[in-house]
Parts: C-alpha cells; sequence; structure tokens
C-alpha cells in the first residue's frame, strides 16, 4: 500500500476494501456509526436542516442537488457550470459533535493493551515528534503497578520526583492520571495502614510544590484553570489530615510474634533492612528491639551499603571513647550524599530497542541477547529519559 497523505511526516490515512474499490476509513465515523443515539441526533438535524433551506430548494427548483458525502449532507448548486459549496457549514457542525461525543465518553483515565513506550528523543524521517514524560506516564499503567508490593515504594518514589520537578511539564491527561494514582494509592494506604510514611512524605513535598504554583501564578506556566489547582491543594490537605488522624488498631494475634523469636534470629531479621526509619521504628517496638536496633556493627553494615568509604573520611564521627559512632556518621552522611536506592521491582529499558516496559509485560526485542541489553531505571533515570 503506497504512502498517501496530506505531509509525508504525518502517519497518513487508513483505508479499508469495500466492492466498490479502497475508500478511506476515518475511525470516529466508524465508532459514531454503532451507536445509535448518534444516528438519531444525525437524523434529526439532517430533518431541520431540511426544513430550513426549504424556501431555497423551491426558488431554485433543479439548480439544487442533495449529495451525501462521508454521512455529511452537502447541498450543491450548478450555475453556469460552477460548483457551489453550502455543506461547510455542515460539515464543520458535524465535525464539532463528533469531537464533543468522544470527548465526553472518554475517560479520565488513559489505558493502554501494551504497558511499554518507545522513547524518542528526536524527529527522523521514519518518527516524527519525541515522547514526554506525560505521554510516558500514561502508557505505563501506574495504576495496576501500586497494588503490587513490590513496585508500590518505586512509584511512590517517582510521584514525588515529579510532584518535586516535573509537575508542570505534565499534560492536562498526564495530571488527571497522576492524581488518579495518588488517590488510588491514598485510599490504600487508609484500607491497609502500609507505609503511611512514605505517603506523608510525598504529600508534604506535592503540597509545598503547589502552594508555591499557586502563589506565583503569572510567572510560571500552568496548564489547566488556576481554580482545578486550588481545588487539588484542599484536596492535598484533607489527605493530609486524614493520614495524620489515622489509627492502627493494634494485632491480636495467639500465634508467635516477631518477640517469641530466638534474638540471633530477630538480629539477622535487623540486619536484612536497608531503610534507617524503618530500624528505629521497629527499635521502639520492644525493648529487645530496642537494644538491637543499636547495634554498632548494625550501623557500620548500613554505612558501608549506601556510601562508599572515601566519604566516612570526610565526615568522621566519634564517641566520647574514641570510637567511630556509625549511627551518627550515617545520619551525618545522609545529609551531604544520597542513600542507594532498593526496590522489589523497577520498569526495564532496552539499550537495543530504545523501549520502556515493565519486567512482566516484556517487549518485542530483535536483540541476539535480549536480557544484555535491558537496564533497570530508577525514579531519577525516569525522569532524566525525558529531559531534552
Amino acid at each position: 500500500m503506497p504512502f498517501l497523505g496530506q505531509d509525508w511526516r504525518s502517519p497518513g490515512w487508513s483505508w479499508i476494501k469495500t466492492e466498490d474499490g479502497w475508500k478511506r476509513f476515518e475511525y470516529l465515523s466508524h465508532k459514531l456509526g454503532d451507536n445509535i443515539n448518534e444516528l438519531t441526533l444525525e437524523d434529526h438535524h439532517l430533518r431541520s436542516l431540511t426544513t430550513k433551506l426549504h424556501p431555497l430548494r423551491k426558488a431554485l427548483r433543479n439548480r439544487l442537488n442533495w449529495k451525501c458525502v462521508c454521512g455529511v449532507w452537502e447541498v450543491r448548486l450548478d450555475i453556469d457550470k460552477e460548483n457551489i459549496y453550502m455543506g461547510d457549514v455542515c460539515e464543520v457542525a458535524a465535525k464539532k459533535r463528533k469531537k464533543d461525543f468522544f470527548n465526553n465518553n472518554t475517560k479520565s483515565q488513559f489505558f493502554f493493551q501494551e504497558r511499554l513506550i518507545y522513547v524518542q528523543k528526536e524527529s527522523t524521517r521514519e518518527r516524527h515528534g519525541y515522547c514526554t514524560l506525560g505521554e510516558a506516564f500514561n502508557r505505563l499503567d501506574f495504576s495496576s503497578a501500586i497494588q503490587d508490593v513490590r513496585r508500590f515504594n518505586y512509584v511512590v518514589k517517582l510521584l514525588q520526583l515529579i510532584a518535586k520537578s516535573q509537575l508542570t511539564s505534565l499534560s492536562g491527561a498526564a495530571q488527571k492520571n497522576y492524581f488518579n494514582v495518588l488517590e488510588k494509592i491514598v485510599k490504600k494506604v487508609l484500607d491497609d495502614h502500609h507505609n503511611p510514611r512514605l505517603i506523608k512524605a510525598l504529600l508534604d513535598d506535592l503540597s509545598s510544590t503547589l502552594c508555591i504554583l499557586i502563589r506565583e501564578v503569572g510567572k510560571c506556566v500552568l496548564i489547566g484553570n488556576i481554580n482545578i489547582w486550588v481545588c487539588r491543594l484542599e484536596t492535598i490537605l484533607n489527605w493530609q489530615q486524614q493520614l495524620n488522624n489515622l489509627q492502627i488498631p493494634k494485632q491480636v494475634s495467639n500465634g508467635m510474634t516477631l518477640s517469641d523469636l530466638p534474638l540471633h534470629m530477630q538480629n539477622n531479621i535487623l540486619f536484612k533492612f536497608s531503610d534507617a526509619c524503618d530500624i528505629i521504628n521497629l527499635g521502639q517496638t520492644t525493648p529487645t528491639l530496642q537494644m538491637l536496633s543499636e547495634d554498632r556493627q548494625l550501623w557500620k553494615k548500613l554505612c558501608l551499603f549506601h556510601f562508599a568509604e572515601k566519604q566516612f573520611c570526610r565526615h568522621l564521627s566519634l564517641s566520647e571513647k574514641g570510637h567511630v559512632d556509625w549511627k551518627l556518621m550515617f545520619f551525618t552522611l545522609q545529609k551531604y550524599y544520597p542513600v542507594k536506592e532498593q526496590y522489589g521491582d523497577t520498569l526495564q529499558f532496552c539499550r537495543h530497542c530504545s523501549i520502556l516496559f515493565w519486567n512482566d509485560s516484556g517487549h518485542p526485542c530483535t536483540a541476539n541477547d535480549p536480557d544484555s541489553c535491558l537496564t533497570p531505571v530508577s525514579p531519577q533515570h525516569f525522569i532524566d529519559l525525558f529531559k531534552f
């Protein structure tokens, strides 16, 4: 099939084969053709238009010809072999109704069958345009990802980074998806009481950003009405209030608990933690765990995991006895250097195909060894992929 279109850079038209030959296929017309209400509206409009043009038809008699083109009625007036089209108004009105019908029946949350996206940073003869952060956010189905415990922290961290620096770069549809995903996260935390600390930090950063944007309106570009952003800020403040009032009920269990385990097993569990806040919170539950959470070897292992040895010499912290205070050193180093991020599952980027996708969905890779081309994508790397 040869390329046919108004511009060689455009994707071209879609064609279907009929008994009379190949005809151009319009998606909206096809979708609306199955809707009985829309057909009724077209018939009503046609009868109304016929009534209005009845005096003109009666005056011009045989010079006026009716013709139906792609579902739109046009009026032709034959005068001295010149055709005067009077169907432009009808065609514009029909297109406007089709557009309104499509917009009214489109949900605010967009879903795609393929949970992957081609990351394009420049235009070529084969591909025109580039991929934006908002488009990637729409395509990769983060609404389902938050239901997976392995991806929950990953999505929350990504939303937090977007709230800090990339919120104004999102399109209107991406903004809807962003706040829809955020609403689902808040509801999930309120229901199962898991990870409220992460969501509180996310909402704090988001509310601070919205306050700055609303206060400096006119100095920065905001997509959407200012009243929409004010309503979003009020919603976020309401969520913060609900999380602050969240009361986690005490679990009553007749079986074995963490405190019933031997000390060496409890100590081994603490050594598996990579988050300092989790270690401190767990140490506040029982006196035994409080003692284990203050172990110098535990904090030394945590420092070696997150930071390089060269960084220790610059910020060495000693106790009164002259020993290295590894707990104090960890929080000192945390002020100057970022900690390592650890997630159960992340997005994958194929360097050969330039495709971003979730690990379980896969992608049609043409490389000889697809696994060697994959790179895990951290939340910050995800943001950097769409900085042009």
